[in-house]
């Protein structure tokens, strides 16, 4: 009786550290997230928020400077911090 070979080991994709973060973003640049998704669906791949963030990013990494410039330009500055409760009533 022959032994048979044992398997090669399967390499391991290396798991990456995932860091956990809030924001705050114009509800018209939240709704343009949503189309977005609707959009990589339509073309047959569907995606999640936090994709289509980091698709972003990769995006913005790969420009040169003028044109990071440029696109960090279009966006207008926020108030950080959370909004306050509408009419100024207190929530229960």
């Amino acid at each position: 009786m022959v032994a048979k070979p044992a398997p090669a080991p399967v390499a391991e994709k290396p798991k990456h550290k995932l860091v956990r973060d809030s924001f705050t973003i114009p509800k018209s640049e939240y709704q343009l997230l949503e189309a977005l998704k609707l959009r990589a669906a339509a073309l047959k791949r569907p995606t999640k928020k936090s994709e289509l963030l980091r698709a972003g990013i990769a995006a913005l990494n790969a420009m040169a400077d003028k044109a990071l410039l440029a696109a960090l330009n279009s966006v207008p500055s926020l108030k950080t911090g959370r909004p306050k409760a509408d009419g100024g009533v207190a929530k229960d």
